[in-house]
């Protein structure tokens, strides 16, 4: 897939920063945890489907922003912040396992490339199709094979809301 033998693995949202989330959110709004009365709200924080009765909490997120703080990057006007579901409480985090998350079929998504220093080198829309998998795996080596590429983030088409980041192997 890249010149590393490395497997390319989405990152849950880290958990010090869920812990800062669910006090208070990206955009300064405090978290207002519910019940989920249906379950499917794709969780953040583990990487799967919420389940019915489940307790989360829908929050502002800014993936590129937390990086950079880490990073050293700047941005600019790239940060951005959007909607993201996690679990109201700390959970176990993702299970693990093959695949990349939320590859459900015929879903619209777009991977958005950025360099080290947080400016966006580019994107591409996915229609998943039947295997979800194959294309997001696809389009992120695509991205990779870029050299200037560090990391890629993965959203939702329809509610633009981020997904996952994956970062260079």
């Amino acid at each position: 897939m890249t010149s590393s033998t490395a497997p390319l693995t989405a990152r849950a949202v880290d958990p010090a920063a869920l812990a800062e989330l669910r006090l208070n959110d990206d955009a300064g709004r405090p978290c207002l945890p519910y019940e989920d009365p249906e379950g499917g709200a794709p969780l953040r924080c583990c990487l799967r489907r919420s389940r019915a009765g489940e307790r989360i909490a829908l929050v502002s997120y800014a993936p590129l922003r937390r990086w950079a703080a880490g990073s050293g990057a700047e941005p600019g006007a790239y940060d951005e912040q959007g909607p993201v579901f996690v679990h109201a409480e700390p959970c176990a985090g993702p299970a693990g396992g093959d695949g990349l998350p939320f590859g459900t079929p015929g879903a619209l998504r777009v991977a958005r490339r950025y360099d080290a220093a947080g400016r966006i080198l580019g994107g591409r829309a996915l229609e998943l199709g039947e295997a979800p998998d194959a294309v997001v795996g696809q389009a992120l080596a695509e991205a990779f094979a870029d050299p200037e590429v560090a990391l890629v983030h993965v959203r939702a088409v329809e509610y633009g809301c981020f997904l996952y980041e994956v970062r260079r192997p």
